[in-house]
């Protein structure tokens, strides 16, 4: 099988617009959560909580004839990606045009906004909204066709909209594409705007924080007294290349992917299953020839909600004991869905390379429901390791499990 090495990475996220900064906004350890006015308006929504990408301004080469058929979520995509191609040394490489690279992109769903516009139609029985553009800013799949249009690829298009593993989906898919030898570059990630309706989502299920009053606090995974997620936003994009095609070229490599499991509950939408997220886990280990104790870092979905992080710990347990250290991002910038798996991954592979790992901000006391993991607390854990994994689970019982090298 053919091994598969990371050469670009690209992040656009409420800690930084780039992977330098963010890793650096990182380690202040303080929440980038905020209480939102705009929020507090809507009637019966108990969160007014967000996390967001309040720093990213559109770069001044994205003029209207770029953007045309993008809604946020496809601008936030296509920084990262530009951001992930220049640093592999692929940006307007005549590669991306010629049938060898191919692009795995995800979302939620698309720009809202333009759903809006798209449901006028049935709401208000008049055709006043719609404009050519509307769909392609509104269908699942608009990350990843705006990304293959802008930059030419001709490749394996594999859009994943799978809620929560949007971005990690696709970085395992982008893995298999090229472990396979069906493309030799791929771009992957994934992406999410915000909007209210994602409070909603959540906040009808009990599942977000109500700490509207200390948004310092929140969220706050794997403790006793967490009370739920908080919606955030941005997207993370890689650059995958097959591991000799990146070094006749000179690449610089930044880490690698060795490890891939994925699998879903096949039981229930909602609520998680520990049994085959410890499974998800397993086949990563499997995959990539190494046993559990290999692994010296977990980062953790942790998404802060009463039965999500039971599940997760229960099942990180089983495969992992107590060993590795683990911890989350989204006490950090909240749960950005469709990105998140892109997002952490990038963010523990900086944390890897810098043998730094951010600590489990806002923990005080540990669940012990959430089994016995070796939770980092206070001010981080320096480490040196030479192989992390990075664990996302959504609605729908969709679980994945990535372990990357140094």
């Amino acid at each position: 099988m053919r091994r598969v090495v990371i050469t670009g990475c690209g992040l656009v996220s409420a800690l930084g617009n780039d992977v330098s900064s963010a890793y650096e906004r990182l380690k202040i350890l303080k929440n980038t959560v905020r209480k939102s006015d705009d929020l507090a308006t809507y009637v019966g929504l108990q969160s007014h909580l967000c996390s967001l990408a309040d720093g990213f301004v559109p770069p001044a080469h994205y003029t209207r004839k770029v953007t045309r058929t993008m809604g946020r979520v496809s601008i936030l995509a296509l920084a990262a990606t530009e951001q992930a191609l220049t640093q592999a040394g692929l940006l307007n490489d005549p590669i991306l045009k010629q049938g060898r690279t191919g692009i795995a992109y995800g979302s939620s769903s698309g720009s809202v906004d333009a759903v809006a516009d798209f449901y006028s139609v049935i709401a208000a029985r008049e055709v006043k909204n719609v404009t050519s553009s509307t769909y392609i800013k509104m269908m699942p799949q608009t990350t990843v066709v705006n990304l293959s249009v802008h930059f030419g690829t001709t490749g394996r298009l594999i859009p994943t909209g799978t809620a929560c593993t949007s971005g990690s989906l696709a970085l395992g898919n982008a893995y298999e594409a090229i472990k396979y030898g069906l493309q030799d570059v791929m771009i992957a990630g994934g992406a999410e705007e915000f909007s209210p309706t994602q409070v909603a989502v959540f906040d009808t299920l009990f599942a977000t924080s109500r700490q509207n009053d200390a948004p310092h606090m929140a969220p706050r995974a794997f403790d006793k007294d967490r009370d739920g997620l908080v919606i955030g936003e941005g997207a993370g994009t890689m650059i995958l290349e097959e591991r000799e095609h990146a070094l006749a070229r000179g690449a610089t490599i930044i880490a690698e992917i060795v490890g891939f499991g994925t699998n879903t509950d096949g039981r229930h939408v909602t609520q998680p299953n520990h049994e085959t997220m410890a499974q998800a886990m397993r086949l990563a280990l499997a995959d990539a020839n190494l046993p559990p104790d290999a692994i010296g870092y977990v980062n953790a979905h942790g998404t802060a909600t009463a039965l999500g992080d039971v599940a997760e710990g229960t099942a990180t347990t089983a495969v992992y004991g107590s060993r590795p250290a683990v911890s989350t991002i989204k006490n950090y910038i909240g749960h950005t869905l469709g990105a998140c798996g892109a997002i952490e991954a990038v963010l523990s592979i900086e944390m890897m390379r810098n043998e730094w790992f951010a600590p489990n901000l806002n923990l005080v006391t540990p669940d012990e429901a959430c089994g016995a993991m070796n939770l980092i607390m206070g001010n981080g854990l320096t480490l040196s390791t030479d192989h992390i994994t990075s664990n996302n689970f959504a609605f729908g019982g969709v679980n994945t499990s990535l372990i990357f090298a140094r």
